[in-house]
């Protein structure tokens, strides 16, 4: 079984945390080969002195000083978004995992591709925007992408050696985030610190905002049309408080498939890492002796629109899909910062949507551009 040479793109987050557990669960079959963190120098230099990766990148190339007082060794070391394409490159790695939160990941992503190397997939956005061109770039070079979301990996697994045909329905579990069960009355005295209070995840805040929006289950869902090339009218979504479901596919003849562990991101970034392969490692399997319940309910869609945006623009297509994601952002930052209550987030992503014309079929090119005209409405509607 060959050792699988691995580039972390946001080390020093929560999936880059949880990938080096991994790799040091199973060095066996993962070496890190390479580590890129955008701001956060000393813990940058941490993982890789705890890895000893050939070459690291800190895209703030402010702090490299910073970077090599904290380093036991000498790396090769890269800088800027230019260096991150460098590293997502390097000719002796296998597979690039992409966990940076935002659109920085897209261009390291299409680079890493063009340069024949499979792609773990952590940053939704990626997809979001520019599906149509990653997966139609990975087929061009022979690249697999496979996907690090606990939901997308549950029905990576489910849909192994099935076909899209055999699929009636991918059903994406959520949480149902901090406020399944808060009254919609109660939504405009939220604050940032009771939305960043998730029941199940560690996450960082952008995506425990969303979880809290439901904005994360609408990006999973144009995540899951173009990693499974079912259309987005056959993607759903249920409420699992439990978090203990990953997701589930239902077939063709009325069977359905689930995939089932403890919430632990550990085990979607193990099989990404050594797909096809399973690996023992030290992770608690299920007890179901202690599993009380497992429930499901239907999600509140007037009260939380982000899944009906969502589908809107997953059925446009084009450019309305990085619309909503570039709008959400800013909408999430601004919440975060004050500048407008909780279900202003829908109000601005809605806004922005409804202002914008989709392009069909763009080119990268014009997904930025649709991506900054967007930012720039949503400010707009912020301040307005």
């Amino acid at each position: 079984m060959k050792r699988k040479r691995v580039v972390i793109l946001g080390a020093t987050g929560s999936i880059g945390e949880s990938a080096l557990k991994v790799a040091r669960d199973i060095p066996e079959r993962m070496e890190i080969v390479g580590l890129a963190a955008n701001s956060n120098a000393e813990k940058l230099a941490a993982a890789a002195n705890q890895t000893r990766a050939q070459s690291l990148c800190l895209v703030d190339g402010r702090k490299i000083d910073m970077l090599h007082r904290a380093l036991e060794y000498k790396p090769q070391i890269f800088t800027g978004e230019e260096g991150l394409r460098e590293v997502a490159c390097l000719t002796d790695t296998d597979m690039v995992l992409v966990a940076i939160v935002g659109t920085g990941g897209l261009r390291p992503a299409l680079a890493a591709i063009e340069a024949g190397k499979d792609l773990a997939v952590a940053s939704k956005e990626i997809l979001v925007m520019a599906g149509e061109i990653v997966m139609r770039e990975a087929r061009d070079n022979g690249a697999h992408v496979l996907p690090v979301d606990s939901e997308h990996n549950a029905i990576f697994q489910c849909l192994e050696g099935k076909h899209p045909t055999d699929v009636r329905r991918i059903i994406l579990t959520a949480s149902g985030g901090p406020f399944r069960e808060t009254p919609r009355k109660d939504f405009d005295s939220i604050t940032p610190e009771q939305a960043l209070k998730h029941p199940t995840w560690n996450m960082g805040p952008k995506i425990t905002i969303d979880s809290a929006t439901l904005f994360n289950k609408g990006l999973e869902m144009i995540e899951a049309h173009w990693l499974f090339s079912v259309e987005t009218k056959r993607v759903e979504v249920v409420i699992h408080p439990q978090s203990i479901v990953h997701s589930m596919v239902e077939f063709t003849d009325g069977s359905t498939l689930a995939q089932l562990s403890y919430s632990n991101m550990c085990f979607p970034i193990q099989y990404a890492m050594t797909w096809p392969d399973r690996v023992p490692n030290t992770l608690p399997p299920l007890d179901f002796s202690k599993l009380s319940k497992l429930e499901f309910f239907t999600p509140r869609y007037e009260d939380f629109p982000a899944l009906n945006l969502a589908r809107r623009a997953g059925e446009a297509g084009g450019t309305l899909p990085a619309v909503m994601n570039a709008a959400n952002e800013i909408a999430v930052a601004a919440f975060l910062d004050r500048q407008v209550r909780f279900p202003d987030i829908w109000r601005v992503v809605e806004e922005v949507m409804n202002r914008h014309t989709p392009v069909a079929h763009p080119d990268l090119d014009a997904i930025l551009d649709a991506d900054q005209w967007a930012r720039a409405q949503a400010r707009e509607c912020i301040e307005a």
